[in-house]
């Protein structure tokens, strides 16, 4: 398998963020598996109740780099940071639509080929 270093990176503003660390977990999990991918560690996630900072936090180490989401929900709408990265293929928007789920309000990305550099790349739909 040729190694593509092709990192999504997505900011959200949803009006139903996640607080459920076990659904968060399994929501993760089936990602994986719908993007063709193999679970190395995880996944895993805690929820945050410090003021200021309320949100929930998740990972899963994948066998070709890593998922990571954090979600504030304390302001009226609540903000999603959600980061994939791998040395494999990637759908974008397959990872931009498993959001829906939190009904997003706004959606911003960078969808980057880092094998030479920080390239973006253009997602077509």
């Amino acid at each position: 398998m040729a190694q593509e270093h092709k990192h999504l990176i997505i900011r959200a503003e949803v009006n139903l963020p996640p607080i459920d660390p076990v659904w968060t977990s399994n929501w993760l999990a089936q990602i994986v598996k719908n993007i063709n991918m193999k679970i190395l560690m995880g996944p895993y996630s805690i929820y945050c109740d410090v003021p200021g900072n309320r949100g929930l936090t998740a990972a899963v180490i994948i066998e070709t780099s890593h998922i990571v989401l954090h979600s504030w929900d304390e302001d009226e709408v609540a903000e999603i940071q959600f980061d994939v990265y791998t040395c494999s293929s990637l759908d974008p928007q397959a990872i931009i639509d498993s959001l829906d789920i939190f009904e997003p309000v706004k959606i911003e990305y960078k969808y980057l080929n880092r094998d030479k550099g920080l390239v973006e790349v253009e997602i077509s739909n």
